[in-house]
């Protein structure tokens, strides 16, 4: 039998009651928790941001803890408790939960609430269950507030939840706990690779500054004799559309009908991402919040100069903490070794490579996790598909 019929039959004649989250849970909203409370040591404490940072459906530890005495004024978190966010600038972040599974008790602030299950719903189930549109459009229905949302935690007991027969719920989170597990483990794998591509690179990109420049095979070039550097077009990312990429300060913002870059590096130039390097593939425009990188030296291997680039640390180098930029000067003054044309290209074969493997959405392990997730959602979607709920009076 395969998966899809098995999911089928699983669900097949099961009964399913579609009850309030307050009937068939304990809900307690949060109080008092602030970032300057926190310790290094302590009471763990489950912040709501870190819901939102390091979102999941379970946790061992938390990444926070708070002293003692101001545990004994906070919500307490059980292992086997839910807790998820009532409040962000943003209603995606509304609603997301974590089943606490720590081995000791755990307090929260008051922007999460604490879910306590009875008899008739396992947590994780329910976690699962949040990340259905279901979940979303009901959500959607309680929110209040603009600038910052909030599903205070009455409303978010009235939510109404799909329970089958127990056994059930367990198959249910049983089954998606394998695409959950798995994905976490193609991240960790990827991670490590990371780190991996991060040292071949810095290594095959390194080499000694002679004492007599004249004896070395490798030059020495400032960035200025490699590149010419010219900051982007327009202050707002283009809204038009088109075919060509835009790229600002971090990547791919949009598209547009024209070009101002075609297969070059782009640096963010201003703002929170200045120094940040990524490839402009094809034709591509780029804001003023990028800077332009234009090979002008026939003797240098294009990718083997953006690899130098990324090797750089520029963002150390952005000027005004509150405004952070990258300016021409600072850009023309680094110095990189340039090898000969055989070495580059080597180098350049072997960090492609590396770079398929950690960064390419089309393969490698990206992709690989991308379709792993797809495949989670599809089943998810279909194990929590159940009738539309009825209303329980």
């Amino acid at each position: 039998m395969n998966s899809l019929n098995y999911m089928e039959k699983l669900l097949d004649g099961v009964e399913v009651e579609w009850k309030p989250l307050g009937v068939v849970a304990e809900l307690i909203r949060g109080n008092g928790l602030q970032k300057k409370d926190f310790t290094e040591t302590g009471v763990p404490a489950i912040h709501y941001g870190q819901i939102y940072t390091y979102y999941g459906l379970s946790t061992t530890e938390t990444k926070s803890f708070v002293s003692l005495e101001l545990a004994k004024t906070l919500r307490k978190v059980d292992t086997g408790d839910i807790v998820i966010t009532n409040t962000s600038e943003n209603l995606e972040d509304v609603g997301k939960a974590v089943l606490y599974l720590g081995k000791v008790q755990a307090v929260t602030g008051g922007h999460a609430t604490i879910i306590k299950p009875t008899e008739h719903l396992l947590g994780k189930y329910f976690a699962y269950f949040t990340q259905t549109e279901t979940f979303a459009s009901q959500k959607r229905k309680y929110a209040k507030g603009t600038k910052v949302i909030d599903v205070s935690a009455t409303d978010m007991s009235k939510i109404q939840v799909p329970i089958p027969p127990l056994e059930t719920q367990t198959e249910i989170v049983r089954i998606l706990d394998t695409f959950t597990e798995l994905t976490a483990e193609l991240t960790a794998e990827l991670t490590a690779r990371k780190k991996q591509y991060t040292y071949y690179r810095d290594h095959l990109l390194t080499f000694d500054l002679p004492a007599d420049r004249q004896e070395s095979e490798v030059e020495w070039k400032a960035l200025g004799e490699v590149y010419k550097f010219q900051y982007g077009m327009g202050n707002t990312i283009p809204t038009i559309g088109g075919e060509y990429p835009v790229y600002g300060s971090n990547g791919v913002v949009g598209t547009h009908n024209e070009f101002n870059s075609e297969d070059s590096p782009v640096i963010g130039h201003i703002g929170a991402y200045a120094g940040i390097v990524n490839w402009g593939e094809g034709k591509h425009f780029v804001t003023y919040n990028g800077v332009i990188c234009k090979l002008i030296n026939d003797l240098v291997n294009p990718k083997y100069a953006y690899y130098q680039l990324l090797k750089q640390d520029f963002n150390a180098m952005a000027k005004s903490a509150s405004h952070p930029f990258i300016s021409y000067d600072a850009l023309n003054k680094v110095s990189i070794p340039i090898p000969s044309p055989t070495e580059q290209a080597r180098i350049v074969v072997i960090l492609d490579k590396f770079d398929a493997l950690t960064n390419s959405f089309t393969e490698g392990l990206p992709r690989e996790i991308e379709l792993r997730q797809k495949q989670y959602e599809y089943y998810r979607n279909m194990l929590l598909n159940f009738p539309k709920p009825k209303v329980t009076k």
